[in-house]
């Protein structure tokens, strides 16, 4: 008779443990799925302020085409691209065709001196270091939810739930992983 109590008392805590890890998979996945929306503002206002600073720049920039084209194709890629993987190679491109817009910027005076461009060159330096941040902030819930799907015991009821691996939010080239300089002042 007590042994069907002790059996019936393991199996309940066996259930609410699972319940809550189960909830804490749950929790955690959630967690990278609001990280991830907090990135995708960001680029976002990224993406919607570039048209608005090449406007600007164009009228300067006569002889500069190529490097405005570059920026334009890139924020057209970032904005398609899917899968983790390729935003975060699109957006190294477009982090990459924004420095070279940078570099081209230093050869027009009268262009560093525009109140609309010094105002978006704000905006657009505020807005990398917000997809800094917001990405630091990502990738972190990622390892959090990634170690609890692959640590033992919490790795069995991900396996039985179907919670898989989320990826990190990486740029590629070793170079781009400094937040471009904006400042063109």
């Amino acid at each position: 008779m007590y042994a069907v109590f002790i059996f019936l008392g393991i199996v309940l805590i066996l259930i609410f443990y699972i319940i809550g890890v189960y909830n804490s998979l749950v929790k955690l996945r959630n967690q990278v799925k609001n990280a991830w929306s907090q990135i995708d503002v960001q680029l976002k206002r990224r993406h919607d302020l570039i048209p608005n600073l090449i406007k600007t720049v164009k009228g300067y920039m006569k002889h500069e085409r190529g490097t405005l084209d570059s920026v334009t194709n890139a924020r057209a890629q970032a904005m398609g691209a899917q899968t983790m993987g390729e935003k975060s190679a699109a957006e190294g491109l477009l982090s990459g065709a924004l420095g070279k817009l940078q570099i081209a910027v230093e050869a027009y005076p009268d262009l560093k001196a525009n109140q609309n461009f010094l105002s978006l060159q704000e905006e657009l330096s505020s807005t990398e270091n917000k997809i800094s941040f917001s990405r630091q902030n990502y990738n972190d819930q990622v390892l959090f939810f990634n170690n609890k799907t692959e640590m033992f015991p919490s790795n069995i009821i991900a396996g039985m739930f179907n919670f898989k691996e989320e990826e990190f939010f990486e740029i590629e080239d070793q170079t781009e992983k400094k937040v471009p300089k904006v400042d063109f002042a």
